[in-house]
């Protein structure tokens, strides 16, 4: 009896092995850094007129979890890291460089992967993340509102003024 069974056993073993193996090649799932946010809270206050150089801005809500990996230099391999921009595109985050200063401060630098084409530049203090997003012929920002609230905009550069 236990004669016919001594084959199975080994078989068991390299089959789990093989299925463990099988599923951690599977590639994490990429996070957004950010969400729209969809309900707005009243402000008491009046809408801020729209600059003659934004195209389109929208409320945002950052993932502070993924915001704190963000900018520790040293928490390295980061997790795959989206940025929910407008039309639908989401590109992937390749960050370059994370300079994190003693201040809560840090500045992340990196290029956008394929298919996408560009660049990003991000400074990040407590828990507010303000930036820049090229990508093409396309500009973005992200501006601080009040009260820790963010802002995702895109900005025609040929309105913009200087800085």
């Amino acid at each position: 009896m236990v004669h016919r069974f001594k084959h199975i056993l080994p078989v068991a073993v390299l089959s789990g092995l093989f299925v463990q193996l099988a599923w951690s090649d599977e590639p994490p799932a990429a996070k957004s850094l950010w969400q729209t946010v969809t309900a707005l809270p009243p402000t008491g206050q009046p809408p801020t007129p729209r600059k003659p150089w934004v195209l389109r801005e929208r409320e945002i809500a950052l993932d502070l979890s993924l915001l704190y990996v963000l900018k520790d230099a040293g928490a390295r391999p980061l997790p795959k890291i989206t940025v929910e921009l407008f039309d639908k595109a989401e590109p992937e985050l390749d960050v370059s460089s994370t300079v994190s200063r003693i201040n809560d401060t840090a500045v992340i630098r990196g290029t956008l992967n394929s298919p996408f084409e560009g660049d990003f530049t991000f400074v990040v203090t407590g828990n507010l993340l303000i930036g820049t997003i090229q990508m093409g012929d396309r500009l973005y920002k992200t501006e601080h509102m009040a009260n820790g609230r963010l802002r995702l905009v895109e900005v025609d550069s040929e309105k913009m003024p200087p800085d």
